[in-house]
């Protein structure tokens, strides 16, 4: 298991500014061995995939300069949400599944009867995770934040509108302890082969999606072994996720499975599995997605370019690299 409270410094894979590139006019990454692979190919799309990799090589710098300006002068509207996440927050079934699991004799087979599984053969499931009053609290407190004038960073490459909550101080007193108390030991019994026990960094953003914004998301794959996203409201119709199989499988997107999103609950899945948004029908939806990251998996192989990472040191949790030699740990397998 991953050891809580230990210092590290975490990096990013030098492939983040020179493959796996989003661009927007195609809705898909361009990578080297999709097809994109001759100085003629790249030069029709230079222009865009140059500013594509400077905007990259600036992100983190300019989301700590962000983050410090925001911890200066924003004015939350709904302060308790930064204090340290308490049980009250979380749905009991939430509680109760992440109780079981830390229990010595906890397996698998026990933890499924605590939470739906949505697909057996793709390993999604899905469980309550947070209360309504919980939910509506922080929707609040992000469209106040969406609504000030504060300098506000894009969740991902894919996404446009949305918050990255390490920029709103939101990762120390929520995520963090959401992951390490109670994700950890659920993830551990799920994915003890992607890593679930040894889950040591994340990346969390919430994303919106409205008429006039963003209103789906193509097909792609989590820079995560694992991911939990929890739909918070608003109302709102279509906007189904959709999921094939993993991105390394050919034919991956045939029969892609839909799962609808239910307010409070939280869809977990492989990093790996390919997946998408269906366009929103109306209303808005806003979502909270975790990504859960193991160095112990990571540092032998970068799940973007799928080569052993060539390392650059990057701010806060970076993309969830360590320079430290991994334990043996058993790397997720296609299944």
């Amino acid at each position: 298991m991953a050891t809580a409270g230990v210092p590290q410094r975490f990096c990013r894979c030098a492939c983040f500014c020179s493959e796996n590139l989003y661009v927007a006019r195609y809705g898909l990454h361009i990578l080297r061995s999709r097809g994109c692979v001759t100085p003629k190919d790249f030069q029709q799309l230079l222009e865009e995939l140059e500013q594509e990799v400077e905007r990259r090589k600036r992100l983190g710098q300019e989301s700590a300069a962000r983050k410090a300006l925001i911890a200066s002068s924003y004015h939350p509207a709904r302060p308790e949400i930064y204090n340290s996440l308490q049980d009250v927050a979380l749905a009991p079934e939430f509680l109760a599944a992440a109780e079981y699991s830390a229990l010595p004799g906890a397996d698998l087979k026990g933890l499924l009867q605590r939470l739906e599984t949505v697909s057996e053969e793709k390993r999604i499931y899905r469980m309550p995770v947070f209360t309504a009053p919980f939910c509506q609290a922080l929707l609040e407190e992000l469209e106040h934040f969406e609504q000030s004038d504060m300098p506000k960073g894009r969740p991902n490459t894919m996404n446009n509108y949305g918050v990255l909550l390490h920029e709103l101080g939101l990762d120390e007193p929520l995520v963090t302890p959401l992951r390490e108390r109670f994700l950890q030991p659920l993830m551990a019994l799920l994915y003890p082969d992607c890593g679930g026990g040894w889950l040591d960094s994340h990346r969390a953003f919430v994303v919106k999606y409205a008429p006039g914004q963003d209103r789906e998301l193509g097909c792609h794959y989590d820079n995560a072994e694992l991911t939990i996203n929890v739909s918070l409201g608003k109302v709102f119709t279509g906007g189904a996720l959709y999921f094939g199989g993993l991105f390394q499988a050919p034919s991956a997107l045939a029969s892609p499975l839909e799962v609808e999103h239910v307010v409070g609950q939280g869809v977990l899945h492989r990093g790996g599995q390919l997946h998408g948004a269906r366009p929103l029908g109306t209303g808005e939806r806003w979502n909270l997605i975790v990504w859960l990251r193991a160095s112990a998996v990571r540092n032998r192989l970068c799940p973007m370019c799928c080569r052993k990472p060539d390392l650059v040191d990057d701010e806060g949790f970076g993309d969830g690299f360590t320079r430290e030699e991994p334990p043996t740990v058993d790397v997720c397998v296609m299944t």
